[in-house]
């Protein structure tokens, strides 16, 4: 088996979800996963410290790519607007892979009550990015807050809807992203 081949991580990822998703999160092992994914064990340890992580891949880079859209934002632009910016960075990094992937990872999240709980922390993890951004253009702690919040919502719906879409591999992310991110400013608005 060869070392360091390119895509390790990714081909560690694909491998992991089509494993959760055919057996079940309990029953996969961190050897199946790197027999899958054409690697060793110690390969898989190189990349990830668990199972569990694989969930949360590029999530550090999906934090940073929210932080920046929000701090590029125009001085000007209201909460909502900064967290638009976000999403449109964030959608940067989205591929085919990430589109081809959810249908099948959120099968495997809603299987299993570990995942849930990582995809839980995952939230909470790109809320806090956006927060601090937003924090640091001079908003208030609970109006930055409440829009990271809503950054988390409508990156998690437009992220499904734009991997169910049938737009083929054309369609802008970042557009199922800010729609939903105006869907729920909408919604939030009936509220009184």
């Amino acid at each position: 088996m060869a070392r360091w081949e390119p895509g390790a991580r990714e081909r560690l990822v694909v491998a992991a979800v089509d494993l959760f998703a055919e057996q079940g999160y309990d029953a996969t092992t961190v050897a199946q996963i790197a027999e899958r994914a054409g690697v060793t064990k110690s390969t898989f340890f190189r990349h990830f410290p668990d199972k569990r992580e694989l969930l949360v891949a590029g999530q550090e880079t999906l934090s940073r790519l929210l932080a920046e859209g929000i701090a590029d934002a125009p001085a000007d632009a209201s909460p909502l607007e900064a967290v638009a910016g976000g999403l449109r960075r964030a959608a940067t990094a989205m591929g085919p892979m990430n589109r081809e992937l959810a249908p099948r990872l959120k099968a495997a999240v809603a299987a299993s009550t570990e995942l849930q709980e990582r995809d839980a922390l995952k939230s909470v993890g790109l809320a806090a990015a956006m927060t601090a951004a937003l924090t640091a253009r001079g908003l208030p702690d609970a109006t930055a807050a409440l829009a990271s919040e809503l950054g988390v919502l409508a990156f998690k719906r437009g992220y499904f809807e734009w991997s169910e879409s049938d737009r083929g591999d054309d369609a802008d992310p970042a557009e199922y992203l800010v729609a939903a991110l105006e869907e729920l400013r909408a919604a939030s608005a009936s509220l009184g």
